[in-house]
């Protein structure tokens, strides 16, 4: 599932974007389809923001595109890797967001500053950092086409978007755990229904059934949770 990018900043009003990419977190889809949501909402809500993107810095130290709104964000963000520097890293590390609203005056990212007025229309940028699972490690990144677009309104809209996705993140996590706990609950209940069953057929221990059974899994190139359901299902066969 994708979210469809709606025109920026007045077809949808900021109610129905925030719900739009609520839907998307909560009908459990990829982080992939999440991280683009996002993307797209900054596009949507943020004035002045032309493009977007979703970055992580692994614990590797690599940075990482992981949502995009389009091409020339993800430019960015290869520009950022290749200069080492740039609103997205200092977002990551640091409390508050950074806000560069017109890079043709100067930067604070000289570096990166030369590689975007080279390669890409873009003129100012934010970055915003997410919280994933409470941790440091994502930022949001936008961007503007025009010299001092982004305002300082557009900064304090974009923090109420950072905020809004690091806990779309959050609840795409906990539905994550959830759905996990309740697939390993509902797998080994099956794994002791079925220890019972050869218990009971063979008169052994518990040990010994558990044993006969991952004895039975490795032979057979069977998962231990699925060959247990099918020796439930097969006693559960009329005979």
């Amino acid at each position: 599932m994708s979210m469809n990018p709606p025109e920026p900043h007045s077809v949808m009003d900021p109610e129905g974007v925030f719900l739009q990419l609520a839907r998307i977190v909560y009908a459990r889809s990829t982080y992939e389809d999440i991280f683009a949501a996002i993307a797209e909402t900054a596009v949507a809500l943020i004035p002045g923001c032309d493009h977007a993107s979703v970055t992580t810095l692994r614990s590797s130290g690599e940075l990482v595109t992981e949502g995009a709104s389009d091409d020339v964000a993800r430019t960015i963000d290869d520009c950022e890797r290749e200069a080492g520097e740039g609103p997205c890293l200092n977002a990551i590390l640091s409390d508050a967001y950074q806000h560069d609203p017109d890079l043709t005056g100067g930067s604070t990212w000289p570096k990166l500053t030369e590689l975007v007025l080279e390669r890409t229309p873009v003129r100012g940028m934010i970055g915003y950092r997410l919280l994933v699972e409470g941790r440091k490690g994502a930022a949001l990144d936008v961007f503007s086409d025009r010299p001092d677009a982004l305002t300082g309104h557009s900064a304090d809209v974009g923090v109420i978007v950072a905020s809004f996705a690091s806990v779309a993140l959050a609840g795409s996590a906990h539905n994550d755990r959830a759905e996990n706990l309740q697939k390993g609950l509902s797998s080994n209940r099956e794994i002791g229904k079925a220890i019972g069953l050869l218990m009971a057929v063979n008169e052994i221990n518990d040990e010994q059934a558990f044993e006969m059974l991952k004895t039975a899994s490795s032979q057979l190139n069977i998962k231990l949770a699925e060959l247990a359901r099918r020796v439930v299902d097969e006693h559960r066969q009329p005979k």
